[in-house]
């Protein structure tokens, strides 16, 4: 890794590819508006709807069903909202349920009032509990209009993976709207929006090596879409105004291209982690790791040692050379108390650290991560065992 020191933090931001800054900087030397006709605007159009089609594939839809927003957070509050149209028929959306693990980009609920907003509660193991949401969409009145759940994929500091096309065919059976939350997801498991039974999944560029500040809306159809968040000249179909970002669309496309490719090492950054869980148990018996007990992201260990707070052990891996984050990196540097701990029923007081992996990672990372950690157990036993002063 860069100056010796050792990036752990894939969830928070994955390192900008080689690849995608290189369509970033030929993307810049283009003149063109997407949306002019003339020669340099059809050539910067082109680059638009390349990314496109591969950011379709990633997802497992046609190019014509992506519109680009500045990131996940803006495809939330775009797609979280109580007005849609089915053409050119408006669609009333009266209540979000939300898990209560959710990315607070889904958890906050977009543009729906707060009343309109019912938190699902989930079980030990962070999943959503999907008695609750059943019983929840019984007592949902149907004629104030349709229901919409916002669940993850896969939670972005446990990495446990919801049971969400078990989730969408209970929304459906009450012909309630599905959008799920990829962000996670994206280049460590297989995406299919019709095999999730999803209407609506949200990606973001930087979780896959590519550039911050992108983000894309999948939808299932072109009928059903929400109200704009964004009007303007009518860019993205009338869905998104403004001038594209060309440059960081290329640089999305370029990385969605490589994490397509990159589902064939999952199996091995698997393995890395489960020997960095491992070496962890070895050194300190009394460690903690979260969501251990259902399927998680291969790449992703949320761990707490007793009477070690996680911003203190932030700090120390800081010092020892290894970035890793205390829960998500989404709070401008406040760290507080987890909510996903919180909403699983673990102690949330300590809170935990956040080890995420990525496809640069070797064996003797891992080892040298092992070596940091014992040294901050080390301290931490000697701590332990210090006598208290009269």
């Amino acid at each position: 890794m860069a100056n010796g020191r050792l990036y752990f933090d894939y969830n928070a931001t994955a390192p900008l590819l080689t690849a995608a800054q290189s369509a970033m900087v030929d993307a810049m030397a283009l003149p063109g508006n997407p949306s002019s006709v003339h020669a340099e605007g059809r050539k910067a159009r082109a680059v638009v709807t390349n990314a496109r089609e591969s950011i379709a594939r990633l997802c497992g839809v046609s190019a014509a069903q992506i519109v680009f927003c500045s990131g996940a957070t803006e495809a939330a509050n775009h797609v979280l909202t109580p007005d849609f149209r089915m053409g050119r028929s408006p669609v009333r959306v009266s209540q979000l349920f939300v898990s209560a693990v959710e990315h607070p980009a889904v958890l906050e609920g977009g543009r729906f009032a707060a009343e309109q907003i019912t938190v699902l509660p989930v079980d030990s193991d962070g999943r959503l509990d999907l008695a609750a949401l059943a019983d929840a969409l019984a007592g949902h009145d149907q004629a104030t209009g349709q229901a919409m759940l916002g669940l993850q994929l896969a939670n972005n500091e446990t990495g446990v993976i919801q049971p969400v096309r078990q989730a969408a065919d209970i929304v459906k059976a009450h012909h309630g709207l599905v959008v799920v939350d990829a962000v996670q997801g994206a280049g460590r498991l297989a995406l299919s929006l019709e095999e999730l039974g999803a209407d609506f999944l949200i990606v973001s560029s930087h979780k896959i090596g590519g550039p911050k500040g992108m983000g894309a809306l999948v939808s299932a159809g072109e009928i059903l879409m929400p109200a704009p968040l964004l009007r303007g000249g009518g860019q993205e179909k009338g869905h998104r105004g403004g001038t594209e970002n060309l440059v960081c669309i290329a640089g999305f496309g370029s990385a969605a291209e490589v994490a397509r490719e990159a589902l064939s090492d999952v199996e091995r950054i698997g393995a890395l982690r489960d020997r960095l869980e491992a070496g962890m148990r070895d050194l300190a018996s009394d460690v903690m790791v979260h969501g251990v007990a259902v399927d998680r992201l291969a790449n992703t260990s949320f761990f707490s040692l007793p009477g070690l707070k996680a911003e203190t052990a932030q700090i120390a891996f800081d010092m020892e050379g290894v970035a890793v984050s205390a829960g998500a990196a989404c709070s401008s540097g406040k760290i507080g108390q987890s909510h996903v701990l919180s909403a699983m029923g673990a102690d949330a007081g300590l809170g935990a650290i956040r080890a995420s992996l990525g496809r640069e990672h070797t064996q003797d990372d891992v080892e040298r991560f092992l070596a940091a950690f014992n040294a901050i157990n080390t301290r931490r036993l000697a701590r332990k065992s210090a006598p208290v002063a009269a």
